[in-house]
């Protein structure tokens, strides 16, 4: 991080004049909020990352950019980034019975939250990450945060693009776009992409390279339809499957796998939306959001991580799998004042939200255990089937009422009611019901047209649930959990809009909040530990968040970005464990990134990027920790009027760094706990060339 930092440093000074001459930040429209506003106006931390930016600093997939938002982790638990963490909260595993998300994702308005594997890059025009509650804006899924993923829409023009790749890992990759205008009032944008690689581990087990490979596949369409003067229809259309494998962890924390039944992370997922946006009402406009999505997800892995010869003379192998079927159907109604339809001097806008979710799921986990020395031995064969549905309605609302020339109070509320059926065969049937309360207070100031401020106090929710198979006693269900935020920030531009910096703190109260935790119901017989989610803890947090953008000349672009965070439990007094004052997992005290890239007037360009994280937690249920670490990348090349050739490279220093742990005992014959970690990618460089039409 240092060395990198005084290499842009140094090569910023060089280059930068005493006075830019003209703007070049482009004006921000944020799109995940409940009305497009300017950035300037939305009153919450967010990142929003383009077109452009996503091309130039991803390869396939949301993971790779993952370290340049400020205080967002991830959960390396399957192959691809699925569970994310923003400010210290979101999942960390594979859930058991029902989906609980605390971070909604959102991909052209269609809900994929909690299964955000698919979550590739190909065509993209945006990415907005919100931190923090989304009590109004999204509920129940949102209490973290929300990540809003939209492509590439039609334009007035036919064009389009075309992307080849191949790197190190055996990766290859082709993808290609078009669209244009459909006669006068309709327009089309298709696109398609495949990607494979190897996926950075050898088994020599089964002479393979490819048992934690990546294949996939994703198609998309977006279509504009001006049915007339105050109608419009946006359908966007999403095919992907993602057919990847799973052989990540090693018994030695190496990229060299020994398992001989390696899994699978796939996810198949169809999903389109509608949205109609209407200005004929008189003092409102009107906007209807229907989406739909149908995934099929296929969940394994070799349990013990070994083979026959691993274990001998011992027989031990074990084998996971889960097939999960999930449809959600989601209806969304607003209407917003127009400037006619204003109270007073109040805009407002009014809502209805409603969610289908059904979700099906086969698990099956089989082994066979024998102990030639004490003649001992032991089978599993356990499957378990269940059917999950729950349906959500919410009403919701927003007031934005100035309090002078250039200040806005907001007010908003959401009421949400979840009703859910749960049925397995282990004979566990469930059906929590709830109502959940969430909203927002804020106060927006204008200062100046480069320079605004905000604060506000949210609160946000996420609902109850229930655990399954052999728990506590009175620990079947758990409570909803709620949080409050308190926010503040400024948006700024200086030196002719060539230097932006955004920076916002927070803190934040969770109560009642939900941790997966575990006991041993008899203390001398160890095949009663089990783990349970539980209200057991409140949580305290407080952070940073900065990003700041300069163009000090129009060849250089640089860009710094920085998340502080302490997020603790203030009590926790589950299972007899005693954790006040320690972090929570997977919130790493800091998170930094920082770059630049130089493009020459002949079209030349070099670009360096570095990020840093800090050790963090893997888990509630033990002590260890991951180690701090640091990722550069490079890419150089030329860029011509229609085409762009680069090369570059990923992880340029190879740095082995960890994305999940666990600590338990999973070697025969005595079992004794131990430390393993995923690691991240390894160093990969390639090549990739891309020509526009």
């Amino acid at each position: 991080m240092t060395d990198s930092l005084r290499l842009i440093v140094a090569f910023t000074v060089l280059l930068a004049p005493a006075a830019p001459a003209a703007d070049v930040l482009e004006e921000i429209v944020v799109t995940a909020s409940l009305r497009e506003r300017n950035i300037a106006d939305v009153p919450v931390s967010l990142t929003v990352l383009d077109s452009a930016f996503i091309d130039d600093r991803a390869i396939q997939h949301f993971e790779e950019l993952t370290y340049v938002v400020p205080n967002l982790n991830w959960s390396g638990d399957g192959h691809r980034a699925r569970y994310f963490q923003i400010r210290g909260v979101g999942e960390l595993e594979q859930y058991q019975g029902a989906p609980n998300p605390s971070v909604g994702v959102l991909i052209d308005d269609i809900d994929f939250s909690g299964i955000g594997s698919i979550a590739t890059l190909w065509d993209l025009e945006r990415i907005e990450v919100l931190r923090g509650p989304q009590g109004t804006r999204y509920g129940a899924n949102a209490i973290g945060g929300l990540i809003y993923m939209q492509s590439r829409a039609p334009d007035g023009e036919f064009g389009g693009r075309l992307r080849v790749m191949a790197g190190e890992d055996d990766a290859r990759s082709a993808g290609i776009a078009f669209g244009g205008p459909l006669g006068r009032r309709m327009g089309f944008r298709l696109s398609a992409h495949r990607h494979e690689s190897n996926g950075f581990r050898d088994n020599p087990w089964l002479g393979r390279d490819d048992t934690n490979g990546r294949d996939e596949t994703t198609l998309r369409g977006r279509f504009h339809i001006e049915a007339s003067d105050l109608w419009d229809i946006e359908i966007a259309t999403l095919y992907t499957d993602v057919a990847n494998g799973y052989d990540a962890f090693a018994l030695d924390n190496s990229y060299t796998m020994l398992s001989d039944n390696p899994g699978r992370d796939a996810q198949e997922s169809f999903g389109t939306s509608i949205r109609v946006e209407s200005a004929a009402l008189a003092g409102a406009t009107f906007t209807s959001i229907t989406a739909y999505a149908d995934s099929d997800i296929d969940f394994g892995f070799d349990a013990d991580w070994g083979n026959a010869a691993s274990w001998a003379p011992f027989t031990y192998d074990y084998v996971s799998s889960s097939e999960r079927q999930r449809t959600t159907l989601t209806q969304e109604f607003r209407f917003a004042s127009t400037d006619a339809g204003r109270l007073g001097a109040a805009d407002w806008l009014l809502g209805l939200y409603a969610q289908r979710l059904d979700e099906s799921l086969a698990s099956v986990n089989r082994g066979e255990y024998v102990d030639p020395v004490f003649d001992f031995s032991a089978t599993l064969d356990d499957r378990l089937d269940s059917d999950y549905e729950a349906s959500n309605v919410a009403l919701f609302g927003q007031l934005d009422v100035p309090l002078a020339a250039a200040t806005t109070l907001g007010v908003g509320l959401r009421v949400e009611r979840r009703d859910t059926d749960y049925a397995d065969t282990g004979g566990l049937s469930a059906g929590p019901s709830e109502t959940m309360l969430g909203g927002e207070l804020t106060v927006t100031h204008v200062f100046s047209a480069d320079l605004s401020g905000f604060v506000g106090l949210s609160r946000g929710y996420k609902a109850g649930g229930f655990n399954l198979g052999l728990v506590p006693e009175g620990r079947r269900e758990f409570d909803q959990e709620g949080i409050w935020n308190f926010e503040a920030g400024i948006r700024s531009r200086w030196f002719e809009s060539r230097l932006g910096l955004d920076l916002s703190v927070f803190m934040s109260r969770r109560d009642d909040q939900q941790v997966r935790t575990s006991v041993q119901l008899d203390p001398g017989d160890p095949t009663t530990f089990v783990f349970f989610t539980d209200n057991a803890a409140r949580g305290d947090s407080v952070g940073l968040e900065a990003e700041l953008r300069w163009v000090p000349v129009d060849v250089l672009d640089l860009y710094a970005n920085l998340g502080l965070l302490r997020a603790r439990f203030d009590e926790f007094d589950t299972a007899g464990a005693n954790l006040d004052g320690r972090d929570q997992a997977h919130a790493p005290r800091y998170t930094a990134a920082l770059g630049g890239r130089y493009t020459h007037p002949s079209g030349l360009f070099v670009q360096l990027d570095a990020s840093a994280k800090d050790a963090f937690y893997f888990d509630v249920s033990h002590d260890r920790k991951s180690a701090p670490y640091e990722l550069y990348n490079a890419r150089a090349g030329y860029v011509a009027e229609q085409w762009t050739l680069a090369v570059w490279v990923r992880n340029l220093s190879d740095e082995r760094y960890a994305v999940r742990g666990f600590f338990f005992g999973n070697e025969p014959p005595d079992f004794a706990p131990a430390v393993y970690t995923r690691l991240g990618d390894a160093r990969q460089a390639g090549i990739t060339f891309e020509w526009e039409f």
